[in-house]
């Protein structure tokens, strides 16, 4: 199927994609501070800038999209049927970086937790309740 907009206002649209302060973000950010945590955003000298980090626990949050880093199973973890080799090489590059700054992380001696956007979507209590029960466990 051939897409329905222009070429720019489909450039227009992509330019629009955060990397950063997305919804599901914001969100587990809010129902992590009303739990009880403290975090920092972003931290530029941690491999991979991880979305939320606490560093009274060592532990590092990434807050993944399922399409843009490839949630296996997940419905959302669709592939564009144009332009396919350029979509594929995108996800497999996004997920190989997830990988390495993932075992940067570990290497460096922090635990390292990934929160799916659909999870959030389907269960945000129950993923803050994990993660909280994960992270102090992980002390």
């Amino acid at each position: 199927m051939a897409d329905t907009i222009t070429r720019e206002r489909r450039s227009w649209n992509m330019s629009r994609i955060k990397g950063r302060n997305t919804g599901p973000e914001l969100w587990l950010r809010s129902l992590l501070h009303r739990a009880g945590f403290r975090f920092r955003l972003h931290a530029k000298e941690l491999p991979g800038k991880p979305d939320i980090v606490l560093p009274k626990y060592r532990a590092a949050i990434f807050v993944h999209g399922c399409f843009w880093h490839r949630h296996e199973g997940c419905r959302n973890a669709t592939t564009p049927s144009t332009r396919a080799e350029f979509w594929q090489s995108k996800f497999v590059s996004n997920v190989s970086r997830d990988e390495r700054s993932r075992a940067a992380l570990q290497a460096a001696g922090w635990t390292v937790f990934t929160v799916w956007e659909c999870e959030l979507k389907s269960d945000a209590p129950g993923v803050v309740e994990r993660l909280s029960r994960d992270i102090r466990e992980a002390v």
